[in-house]
């Protein structure tokens, strides 16, 4: 009866962090058309319905504007619907009637709340929680070391930690050792600890901050050699002592919150790139239930992890649809932007069936990818 009602608990939590995944997900799709709904009713267009959801409506309410607002049984999208956008429509508000340049700023609305979102995600998670800059949270006592408990560590090597710039803790220790020369390696104290025999060299070279003060250490590195699952000999690296991600100040969140938020833009274009050149696979790719089981899973692990997926997924929604990807926004800017080149637009019906089409290719690939992880 305990294991059964231990079972039912851990199955409630899944169920629960499922559902947070959801709602997160959804929170960026609403934000996207918030941003269409905010540039169209500034400019002037006649919307409407917002609508936070697919499928049957579960509620509605009509606005004194005359708007339907509108929540619906499938919480995996959202659309905010312009009057005319798809069809002619006599009246001067309507989407297609509005100059060229105002239907730009309406398009790129959603992109655009979708970023500064990015933004603000990316501060909240470095003033609450921390990321990249590493601080220590507890030196173990049988590892012989300079660093104290909470010191922030700034340099590695002279190299600023700083994810924005790929230059991670984890990467500039595997940096410096990779760079350490045979004579170099060959010059060790053996150290052996809790049944583990450990290489012990005494050049890290770290830049810390202590009691508000910068200073320079030399900091031991332990190496030791470890079979990995598969009989592989793999060498681990171990510097004494653990850590948690540093929480900035107000002005440092202030000051990196945007060049965060553009990194993690750039992976997003970086990991497309690999994709388009076979640089990564399939099994890298994930539709929206495998992005809900990802968030679902690390943010069960530690809820900090979800204050990192905001940023990323806001960011990945502001890169993809700027795409000019048929039915997404960027190739509907492409159609305005031709549009306005020409003095006329391409045949209505014409684009509308390249969006269509476009679309259900989309859906296609991602329902795809989806089912490919459930047997992989």
């Amino acid at each position: 009866m305990v294991f059964m009602l231990a079972s039912f608990a851990s199955v409630m939590t899944t169920i629960g962090y499922i559902l947070l995944a959801i709602l997160v997900l959804l929170l960026m799709i609403t934000i996207h058309e918030f941003g269409h709904y905010s540039f169209g009713k500034w400019l002037g267009f006649k919307i409407e319905e917002f609508s936070i959801g697919f499928g049957k409506a579960i509620f509605k309410k009509r606005l004194k504007s005359g708007e339907l607002f509108s929540i619906r049984i499938i919480p995996l999208g959202g659309y905010c619907a312009f009057a005319g956008e798809d069809e002619d429509d006599p009246d001067p508000k309507a989407f297609n009637n509005q100059k060229p340049w105002k239907r730009l700023i309406v398009q790129f609305g959603g992109v655009f709340f979708n970023f500064v979102s990015a933004i603000i995600f990316a501060f909240i998670l470095l003033i609450g929680f921390g990321y990249d800059i590493p601080k220590i949270n507890e030196v173990n006592p049988d590892f012989q070391t300079n660093l104290q408990q909470n010191d922030i560590i700034r340099e590695i090597d002279g190299v600023t930690i700083d994810f924005i710039t790929d230059n991670t803790a984890n990467e500039l220790l595997n940096q410096h050792y990779s760079s350490m020369t045979e004579e170099e390696k060959a010059n060790f104290t053996e150290v052996t600890i809790d049944d583990i025999t450990y290489k012990c060299y005494n050049n890290l070279s770290l830049t810390i901050e202590r009691d508000g003060e910068t200073q320079e250490i030399m900091a031991n590195l332990y190496v030791y050699t470890q079979a990995d699952a598969d009989g592989t000999d793999v060498t681990r690296l171990y510097v004494g002592f653990s850590t948690v991600p540093y929480q900035h100040n107000f002005v440092e969140a202030i000051s990196r919150c945007v060049p965060l938020a553009a990194a993690f833009a750039w992976k997003v274009l970086v990991f497309l790139w690999m994709l388009l050149t076979g640089g990564i696979g399939i099994a890298d790719v994930g539709g929206p239930f495998t992005t809900i089981s990802t968030i679902a899973e690390y943010s069960q692990q530690n809820i900090a992890n979800l204050f990192v997926f905001l940023p990323f997924i806001a960011a990945n929604l502001a890169i993809f649809n700027i795409l000019p990807i048929p039915a997404l926004d960027g190739s509907r800017m492409l159609f305005t932007l031709i549009e306005w080149i020409r003095g006329k637009p391409i045949n209505r019906k014409v684009e509308g069936y390249i969006h269509f089409a476009g679309l259900i290719i989309l859906f296609a690939l991602v329902l795809f990818v989806d089912i490919y992880h459930l047997f992989i």
